[in-house]
């Protein structure tokens, strides 16, 4: 049976494509998630791709991740790495892997984003590497799981 994993993205992602090109590319997150598909079904996993830009929901969802046969857990925060106590703590109760993911280097622009919350109970983080950065996820959390 194949291992679940749920990705999970933040606000304004649904924005892909459209917002800021310059820095987040031109695919849409519908395009991230086909490929995430791929790369799943290429590596015997099983995904469920979500967003939302309502915090609470998020953290609902990272509460139910045990209940709902989860083995790990890719999480592009967006801008609640820099803000959300709340998906921070939801994540530190988790028991099990949990991989954080940026599109762009965090680290590379405004100092406001130099810092996230989610970074230490995370198991893993992967920025700069454009959308690629999921599928680097999704092969980094099957060694996990």
């Amino acid at each position: 049976m194949a291992k679940k994993i749920i990705i999970l993205n933040g606000p304004n992602l649904n924005l892909l494509g459209t917002r800021q090109p310059d820095v987040y590319g031109t695919l849409t997150l519908d395009d991230i998630e086909l490929q995430c598909a791929e790369r799943a079904n290429e590596l015997g996993l099983q995904i469920e791709f979500r967003q939302s830009n309502h915090e609470g929901e998020l953290i609902s969802w990272i509460q139910q991740c045990h209940g709902e046969g989860f083995s790990g857990l890719i999480i592009n925060p967006a801008a609640y790495s820099h803000t959300s106590i709340g998906i921070r703590d939801a994540l530190s109760a988790m028991d099990m892997p949990k991989v954080e993911v940026h599109i762009s280097n965090i680290f590379a622009r405004e100092s406001f984003r130099h810092h996230s919350h989610i970074s230490p109970v995370a198991s893993g983080i992967i920025c700069g590497f454009g959308p690629a950065g999921y599928l680097l996820a999704l092969n980094a959390i099957i060694d996990l799981v």
